[in-house]
């Protein structure tokens, strides 16, 4: 049983990924992992936009500080950026491991780039689930923003993409 119940405070972190296509990990805290979603187009705060969010596997919690480069011929290779990070609270009344089994993750993030309610929503099983990351309407919600291209900076050292991949 889970100890991780509404009104609890975890990590999150979102980590801008150039691997063989440019993608976004949405990654949350849960029972000592951080459970994770690829996010081709990263995270929206339009309510009215379903972003897809394809499950992978569960990282070490250690993963969520690291900005820098993954080496040719590892897994995920390519360039890692800490794109976003913070705290969230589970908003549901079951625990996160019980909504993560069920397909109905909602959490309110309080990071430097996203704030407000988010949620995820299984609609396809299988080997690599497929999620829809929705922002929920709330007062963080805003249509007209898009923090994927006028945020593309790193929360952790301020560096861009590029500068992360030729400082290595």
């Amino acid at each position: 049983m889970s100890k991780q119940d509404h009104g609890t405070k975890h990590s999150f972190v979102i980590q801008k990924h150039d691997a063989s296509q440019l993608h976004y990990d949405f990654r949350l805290e849960v029972d000592g992992v951080l459970k994770s979603w690829a996010v081709p187009k990263g995270p929206s705060t339009d309510p009215s936009e379903k972003r897809l969010a394809i499950e992978v596997e569960d990282h070490q919690l250690g993963y969520a500080d690291f900005e820098g480069v993954i080496p040719e011929g590892e897994y995920g290779a390519g360039t890692v950026m800490i794109w976003d990070r913070g705290s969230y609270d589970n908003l549901r009344e079951d625990n996160m491991a019980s909504c993560h089994r069920d397909g109905m993750i909602e959490v309110w993030l309080e990071g430097d780039k996203l704030q407000g309610g988010y949620a995820l929503k299984r609609f396809r099983g299988g080997k690599k689930p497929q999620w829809l990351l929705i922002k929920m309407r709330d007062g963080a919600a805003d249509g007209r923003r898009n923090p994927v291209s006028t945020e593309p900076h790193s929360v952790k050292t301020g560096r861009d993409l590029k500068t992360i991949r030729d400082d290595r």
